[in-house]
Formats: structure tokens, C-alpha cells, sequence
């Protein structure tokens, strides 16, 4: 990273930070700070569990701990065991915590229109676009790559999910038991890896690699939740498959894939892959791509 960059993002944080308000210690006018008014927004009216809260915010336990006493002495919200599992916790808002967040979604609508309103449409329209941008690629670097077995439940969520769009989908619907990899559990160590894509600890995507014995590596199960889409997560998934192919001595990767998936064939011609003749008989492929990426191996 470029020591000009770092300075931009310096600057910019600052700027971000000092326009809303989030040095103040009575955040948007109410008596608390920041820190809790983004905790009690963030449980909603439906309650969250408080281990999910965490890896939301990205907080440490016990910072996040003593946000929920403060809040909880002020009668705003209450903290329970979860039914069934009394080692796991879940926090829901008080009938004052409600009001709380109302008021507080209102001065953020306000704070909001303060930001915009020195501005003409012109600029409105740039800086929102910007907002928007920067959102993304800020979400993008939270996203989290593991290498997981692929019986792993947040494995099988995703596999569940992916089958389902391929399913609603294909002129023929999809049946993963009529595929080439009828089994996810080959993609496990040492016939292959299986990732799964998590953002605020929940999956939104996945990818495998196969490394079969004397062919080139294959790329399977690649897929991307809608909600996780325009995060750059598919480039990201390719590239580490690829890494990690070379790694394992491979000279060449391959994949292949339905025609209706327009928008992954799209992503495999700028990721460098070429379109090659039929290289097996999947009977859902109408398009076979291969890339050369290193390494003494087929």
C-alpha cells in the first residue's frame, strides 16, 4: 500500500467521524454515546443473539459485555439465556429500549439530511453514489475465506442453497445426484478442499477445488449469495483456488458450466480462463474453460 493511501483513509475517517458525531458523548442528543446507540440499534425489534451481535459488530466480548450492562441498567434492553442452550445468550429491547431506537432512528434520518442538504442534487447524487461504493468495498474486506469439511453445517447451507438457484434455474432442473460430483465429501483432504465464504460469521458463499491424481485441478461448488454478490467474493474464491492448486503442484485449472449462468461465464473470460472442447460429460455443462497457472503437474 501506497503511503498516499494511507493518508486518504486517515483523512477521510476523520472527516467521517467528526461530520456524524461520534465523538460526542451524547450521541445525536440522547444520553448515551456512540458505542451503545449502535448496539441498540443493531439488536432490532426482533432481538439478537448476543454472539452473532459481536461478530456483527466486530467487537470484543468483553467491550461488548459491558455495552449490555450500561444498556440494561438503563432498562433498554434485557439479557437471557437461549432456550435449550442456557451457555448461549440473547438480548432483546425493553418497551423503553423500542422507544429508544425510534427516537434514535429519527435524529439518524435528520443527521442524515444535515449531510446532504449544504450540498445541490449534483453532489447529493456523487456522494451517495460514493457512500455506496465505499460500503461495498469496506463489507468486501470483512468477508472471511475457511477451509472447512464439507459436511460442515455451514457447508451443507451453503450446497443447500446453491442447488435450490440451480434448481429454479436450469431448463432441466438440477439434481446434484446426476452430476459428476454427486458427493461434496470429494472435495475432502486429499482429494480436494472445500471453502465457505462467512461475513458477520454467517455464510453467504463457497467453493471447491478437486485435485484428482494425474488430470488437472477443477474448480466445483463455486457459488455466491444474492445478499453477498458485488463484493468481488467470485474473484476472490477463483484466486484462492488457484493459489492453492499451484500450491499442490498443478500446472492447470479447469471448470465447467451451465450457458444460463451468463454472469459466471463473464467472470471466468476475465479471470483468464479460455473456452476448451468438452473435457467430460457433465450432463449440466455447455461450456468448458481452462486456465494454465504453473506448476509441473496436468
Amino acid at each position: 500500500m501506497e503511503s498516499e493511501q494511507i493518508r486518504q483513509v486517515r483523512r477521510f475517517s476523520r472527516t467521517v467521524t467528526a461530520r456524524v458525531g461520534v465523538l460526542n458523548e451524547r450521541y445525536l442528543g440522547r444520553d448515551r454515546p456512540f458505542g451503545e446507540s449502535r448496539v441498540l440499534w443493531e439488536i432490532g425489534p426482533e432481538g439478537r443473539d448476543v454472539r452473532g451481535l459481536r461478530e456483527r459488530l466486530g467487537l470484543d466480548s468483553g467491550y461488548l459485555s459491558r455495552l449490555l450492562r450500561s444498556l440494561e441498567a438503563a432498562g433498554l434492553v434485557a439479557v437471557e439465556p437461549r432456550p435449550g442452550d442456557r451457555r448461549a445468550r440473547t438480548v432483546r429491547l425493553t418497551a423503553a429500549g423500542v422507544a429508544e431506537r425510534a427516537s434514535l432512528d429519527g435524529r439518524s434520518d435528520e443527521l442524515a439530511g444535515s449531510l446532504l442538504a449544504p450540498l445541490n442534487a449534483g453532489q447529493r447524487e456523487r456522494l451517495v453514489a460514493a457512500m455506496a461504493e465505499v460500503d461495498r468495498l469496506l463489507t468486501a474486506g470483512l468477508v472471511t475465506l475457511d477451509e472447512v469439511d464439507p459436511e460442515h453445517p455451514d457447508a451443507r447451507a451453503c450446497l443447500t442453497e446453491y442447488f435450490g438457484e440451480l434448481g429454479a434455474s436450469f431448463e432441466t432442473g438440477f439434481d446434484p445426484g446426476l452430476s459428476l460430483l454427486p458427493d461434496a465429501g470429494g472435495l475432502r483432504p486429499p482429494a480436494g478442499v472445500f471453502l465457505v465464504a462467512r461475513l458477520y460469521g454467517e455464510p453467504v458463499g463457497c467453493a471447491g477445488l478437486k485435485l484428482p491424481a494425474g488430470a488437472p485441478a477443477e474448480v466445483k461448488r463455486m457459488w455466491v449469495a444474492p445478499r453477498a454478490r458485488r463484493l468481488g467474493l467470485g474473484r476472490r474464491f477463483l484466486a484462492e483456488l488457484e493459489e492453492r492448486a499451484v500450491r499442490a503442484g498443478y500446472g492447470t485449472l479447469r471448470l465447467d458450466t451451465n450457458r444460463v449462468l451468463e454472469a459466471a461465464i463473464g467472470l471466468y473470460h476475465a479471470s483468464g480462463f479460455r473456452e476448451v472442447p468438452a473435457f467430460n460429460d457433465e450432463p449440466y455443462a455447455h461450456h468448458w474453460f481452462e486456465k494454465e497457472v504453473g506448476g509441473p503437474r496436468p
